[in-house]
């Protein structure tokens, strides 16, 4: 936790140029996640960041900056690896119930280890592959920053969305070839995302079913 308490002004600045009031407490649950992948990664390799200060950028500020698209929920993330970025989404928003779909053991135990050490009653974790995963309820929002291609997302994940739902897919630059090629969707709006600190290219796309 020492090595990312001196980056706690630092994250109080950035959520207050995206916009996003959180609160003291808030702010230091998502210090103690981060602590918690730095501590983590040492051993099982959560991550290709290894510097905190690159994790607040390209993990917790990236992941926090769809915010304003959220509805009420309930959220599914699909491919959430070490969490993202469902975790600190599920921080920010309380209110807001939290499915984290992984299909590696490894990483979900390190999911349901932060669920437990940060007291998170609004998440649980599921260890499957989404083409296997059968709940029993579907998903308004689904969420994604680790699939490559939007067709193959919408296509694992589409017995997964409710009626009316949509796809939310976290990219880098714009993606027109993807767009261009999609199918079983239909891109209904998408959003450049502002990131403080994070010089990259992010883009929001926001899909339904065609």
């Amino acid at each position: 936790m020492n090595q990312v308490i001196p980056l706690i002004d630092r994250l109080a600045a950035a959520l207050r140029g995206m916009g996003a009031n959180l609160d003291a407490r808030q702010e230091m649950r998502l210090l103690e996640y981060l602590a918690l992948i730095v501590k983590w990664n040492r051993i099982y390799n959560l991550t290709a960041i290894h510097e905190p200060e690159r994790m607040l950028t390209h993990h917790l500020l990236d992941s926090l900056a769809i915010l304003p698209m959220l509805g009420a929920g309930p959220l599914l993330d699909v491919g959430s690896g070490a969490g993202l970025p469902g975790i600190p989404l599920a921080i920010a928003r309380p209110e807001l119930y939290v499915t984290l779909l992984d299909s590696s053991q490894k990483r979900c135990g390190f999911m349901q280890q932060a669920v437990i050490e940060l007291k998170l009653d609004n998440v649980s974790v599921v260890n499957a592959r989404a083409e296997d995963y059968r709940p029993v309820e579907h998903f308004p929002q689904i969420v994604s920053r680790a699939f490559s291609d939007l067709s193959e997302f919408v296509k694992v994940t589409r017995h997964l969305l409710a009626e009316g739902g949509e796809w939310l897919a976290m990219k880098g630059l714009y993606p027109d070839e993807e767009i261009a090629q999609l199918k079983g969707a239909r891109v209904r709006r998408h959003s450049s995302l502002d990131i403080p600190g994070l010089e990259a290219s992010r883009h929001l796309v926001i899909m339904e079913s065609d």
